[in-house]
């Protein structure tokens, strides 16, 4: 099939009513039913340059301006309506102007900054944890989706708590079992969390994990310290973004701010176990340029014992406005530590109370991790700008141990007074991509619709080293003690993809978002899994080439000025990845013709806020995973009677659904609504999920015989039934403090439903668990920030996964109680 026609022909055929409306000269049917106006336009302050960040209000519509202090409203009823524009350290802004029916609007609003003196601060207005339905260059209209502004929370943002930092996104699953924070492990829907490989994560939109299309592992998470907000979009996130069931994660950094030069911030903490961590940042905006840049260093020693790390993160961005069209940036990334890991545990001793114990103090994980970026924005009018952004990867996995099963003790050998040698496994990536984005606005029957489309292409290289002969000392050293390594695999992925998806907005209330995207994807593997006592090589080479389109629709209509129904269908799937074509033993068979893994999310739900003291979302949804990848024992073809194989193919196919809500009020005021008293807001987020498999074929070997079975019925392992979490924040001037309850259900570590633990304690059941948080921060004299906080305040025992390999095995303990404080100072 070829690919370029097929590319072409899908943005031609998406951008033709688009291109065609964009050179008329007026709207053709303008004189039909009410249909609603549009709003386009920038905010600038007093130097001509743009404002992020602050509100501009129409009726009860409002929306926050973006980088490029651009904002859009769509659907505004006709007649006379006053634009307000608010923020915080900035006299408010008005403009009165008559809107038309079918008719864009555009307007630019000057703002300055207000000088004047406050006491304290009362926050009296919330920010939405919705997008809104055109978000930068992301359409979200009609799609679950989620935005999560940091600056808002009370959480432990020093040790990126991920269950306090995504409490209210309902249905995230959590991981517990690094206690360094560094490693991310979140899902949604009862998929996977490990290290949040089911979604699509990016930082600033662009690609941070080893490899999307082989090995989409995030080894790298940015300090949450240093994040703006954070954007999730569901599955719907695939057809603009890559084929993730999860959708889209994206971390958005913190900017230099652009009523000053030079702003310098420090936030410094202590906690228990040794924790210290300091974070420094400065950025400001001198002429055209804007810059940000930061570095954190936090180490300790962590809650459980052999858990030493030091982590370094650092970052520097730099944005020019060569014109007033054109805005050009660079950036970089770069993250370097060691970290030391406990192993895991028995449930011996688990029960026995031992959870802060660990056999093992040879194992240390490093992921060296370098990530640079250029942009350029286009503006060619309000309506219409163009967005290319090209970044790469150059990193590294590293890990050296004892890698043995948790009830093998690391001891010394008798015959050689050693500990045994312990193993080295390392990867390097070296990865470049592009993504070109184009967004619209066009009219056409007398509506204002807007257009997305893209193109992307991107290459990834892996070199894979593993079973490499480590020293027998227990310090972190990569040096090898053989020849060469056990096995040595090299990897590469060619990427193409082309988007488009388009608002169409039928009349002042409905809106109709269908979108298409085509992905082709080359993989490539060589190399040799094994030595043999000769020094021979087995050698295995894998060809996977493959072109996938995927399609979807979504629907939002607005019941009233704050509310709206929204439902979405989008197909996604996911590639086979390295560790899917590498054969664990050289006797294992990867099926020729093996599948990626698809299927579709779907939902609907309701959305939206009430009054200022009510903001909610609740939705049904769908997730139908086909084509599972799993290992089956057969026959080997053409062998002796009774010899017989392991063999990896597509094996299975499970369905998640359930009902996802979140649901927060500001109670003081809902009862007085006295806006000047102190707020305090409740929450509830919640998630029931029902993941089970519909097929999951076995064959193991019994009696000298394949038997074979199917595991229907059963549920997809680390999928809990539900997912809770409840909370309070009372906030009044500078002072803020949060309590958070989350309870979440049992949940099986195997697709067996494994009720028992074996003695390596890597399948079994995975007990339930409730653990409360609390934390405050108070913020005066304009500079100073004082933050604090207790994690698990009751000391509750419990963990959330059971690992068979790397960072375990064993049972995974998360932590006990620890606290942290921390002051801030802005200069």
């Amino acid at each position: 099939m070829s690919t370029t026609p097929l590319l072409l022909s899908c943005l031609l055929a998406a951008t033709a009513p688009a291109l065609a409306a964009t050179y008329t000269t007026s709207n053709v049917f303008t004189n039909g039913p009410e249909r609603g106006a549009s709003l386009t336009g920038t905010v600038l302050d007093r130097s001509g340059q743009p404002v992020e960040g602050v509100l501009v209000s129409v009726h009860d519509r409002s929306t926050v301006t973006d980088a490029r202090g651009g904002f859009r409203l769509y659907g505004l009823p006709a007649g006379e309506a006053t634009v307000t524009v608010t923020g915080l350290s900035i006299k408010p802004v008005t403009q009165t102007l008559t809107l038309e029916n079918g008719k864009a609007h555009s307007l630019q609003l000057t703002i300055e900054e207000s000088v004047r003196e406050l006491a304290g601060i009362t926050v009296t207005a919330k920010a939405t944890p919705f997008a809104p339905e055109v978000d930068g260059t992301t359409l979200t209209a009609g799609k679950k989706n989620e935005v999560i502004q940091l600056d808002k929370l009370d959480a432990n943002l020093v040790m990126n708590s991920s269950r306090q930092v995504f409490a209210k996104v309902p249905g995230v699953t959590v991981w517990e079992s690094d206690g360094s924070g560094q490693q991310i492990n979140v899902a949604t829907r009862g998929l996977s969390p490990n290290r949040s490989w089911e979604f699509n994560t990016r930082q600033n939109g662009m690609d941070i994990s080893s490899d999307p299309f082989g090995y989409p592992e995030a080894y790298y998470n940015p300090p949450l310290e240093a994040v703006e907000r954070i954007q999730i979009i569901r599955g719907g996130g695939s057809l603009q973004y890559g084929p993730q069931f999860g959708g889209l994660l994206n971390y958005e950094l913190k900017r230099g701010p652009r009523d000053k030069k030079i702003e310098f911030e420090t936030n410094n903490t202590v906690g228990n176990n040794g924790l210290f961590s300091s974070f420094n940042s400065l950025g400001g905006t001198v002429g055209k340029v804007n810059y940000y840049g930061y570095f954190q260093q936090r180490l300790g020693g962590a809650w459980r014992d052999n858990s030493e790390f030091n982590v370094r993160n650092a970052h520097a961005n730099v944005n020019f406005q060569a014109t007033s069209k054109l805005r050009l940036g660079a950036e970089i990334s770069h993250l370097s530590y060691v970290i030391q890991q406990p192993g895991g545990l028995t449930d011996e001793q688990f029960n026995r109370g031992e959870l802060r114990s660990s056999s093992r103090n040879r194992n240390w994980f490093s992921t060296p991790w370098t990530v640079p970026a250029f942009t350029a924005d286009y503006q060619f009018s309000d309506r219409t700008r163009l967005s290319l952004k090209t970044f790469g990867l150059l990193g590294e996995r590293n890990s050296i141990g004892f890698t043995g099963a948790v009830n093998t003790p690391d001891a010394v050998l008798p015959a050689t007074g050693l500990q045994a040698n312990r193993q080295i496994d390392r990867d390097r990536y070296r990865n470049l991509g592009s993504e070109l984005r184009l967004l619209t606005d066009y009219g056409l029957l007398g509506q204002q619709h807007t257009l997305a489309v893209g193109l992307r292409a991107a290459g990834a290289n892996l070199r894979r080293q593993q079973q490499g002969r480590g020293d027998t000392t227990s310090d972190f050293n990569l040096d090898l003690q053989a020849p060469r390594f056990g096995r040595e695999l090299h990897f590469r992925t060619l990427n193409y993809a082309a988007f488009a998806e388009n608002i169409f907005r039928l009349g002042s209330r409905l809106t109709f978002t269908p979108g298409l995207r085509l992905e082709v994807i080359d993989n490539e593997g060589r190399g040799y899994l094994s030595l043999n006592a000769d020094g021979s090589e087995n050698r295995v080479a894998q060809n996977s080439r493959r072109e996938v389109l995927l399609y979807g629709a979504g629907a939002e209509y607005r019941v009233s000025e704050q509310t709206s129904l929204y439902a979405n269908y989008s197909r996604a799937f996911r590639p086979v990845t390295f560790g899917d074509l590498t054969p664990p033993a050289t006797s294992d068979v990867i099926d020729s013709n093996l599948r990626d893994s698809n299927g579709f999310n779907a939902e609907v739900g309701y959305r939206g806020t009430w009054a200022n003291v009510l903001t909610f979302d609740v939705d049904a949804f769908w997730l139908r995973y086909d084509d599972r990848i799993g290992t089956l024992r057969r026959p080997v073809p053409g062998g002796t009677a009774g010899q017989t194989q392991q063999f990896r193919t597509n094996i299975g196919t499970s369905v998640h659904k359930g009902v996802e809500a979140y649901v927060e009020l500001d109670l003081i005021h809902a009862l007085t609504g006295d806006q000047t008293r102190p707020h305090f807001d409740v929450f509830a987020s919640s998630a029931l999920v029902d993941a089970r498999y519909t097929q999951l074929r076995t064959a193991t070997l019994a009696n000298g015989g394949i038997q074979e079975g199917d595991l229907k019925n059963n549920r997809v392992e680390y999928a809990p039934k539900y997912t809770h979490r409840f909370g309070g924040t009372f906030a009044h001037r500078g002072f803020s403090a949060t309590a958070q309850l989350t309870r979440v259900s049992a949940v099986f570590a195997d697709a067996n439903n494994t009720v028992l633990p074996n003695a390596a304690a890597t399948t079994g059941r995975v007990p339930g668990y409730s653990v409360t948080d609390v934390s405050a921060t108070y913020r005066f004299a304009k500079r100073f920030t004082l933050r604090g906080g207790v994690n698990n305040v009751f000391n509750k025992y419990y963990f959330t996964r059971r690992a068979g390999g790397y960072p375990g095995p064993g049972l995974l303990p998360a932590d006990g109680r620890t606290w942290f404080a921390s002051v801030g100072v802005k200069l």
